[in-house]
């Protein structure tokens, strides 16, 4: 019995291994109008703006982690309005992940929480330019686990 407990913790790292490998590249562009009476409408990929916004109205971007486990955002493209922006960040995988934006001289403006399963969101002030938006957890960056975020 003792020679199966570190035979299953190999087998085990060996799934969560197979699991972190090859992603695919996909984007999205499917865009949705919101129907009757609600505040915002789905305007790009990523991007919710309120409708009849006025300057300085605040905006939401919608950034999700592969659900399969994949170190791959379901997106690598999105966008915003200048502002102050609330990034909301989903992962329904068990698979850790966070988003973080950062601006073109490397310094991370907000990220969210490390979460798995679930969903957390924060807060950024962006103006007009390209960021990168990544996930923070050691090796996923570096896995491809990263997108441009273009804020007009």
């Amino acid at each position: 019995m003792k020679k199966l407990v570190p035979l299953f913790a190999l087998l085990l790292a060996a799934l969560a291994l197979a699991a972190c490998g090859g992603g695919s590249d996909t984007s999205s562009s499917e865009e949705t109008a919101a129907s009757g009476g609600t505040a915002q409408e789905e305007t790009s990929e990523g991007e919710k703006e309120a409708e009849g916004g006025t300057a300085g109205s605040a905006s939401a971007l919608d950034i999700e982690a592969d659900p399969s486990g994949n170190l791959a955002f379901t997106t690598t493209e999105a966008s915003a309005k200048a502002g102050k922006v609330t990034v909301d960040f989903t992962n329904s995988s068990a698979v850790p992940h966070d988003v973080a934006i950062e601006d073109e001289g490397g310094e991370t403006l907000g990220q969210t929480e490390v979460i798995a399963e679930g969903s957390d969101s924060t807060e950024v002030e962006l103006e007009p330019g390209t960021y990168t938006f990544y996930c923070t957890v050691p090796g996923h960056r570096q896995a491809g686990m990263e997108g441009t975020l273009t804020v007009k």
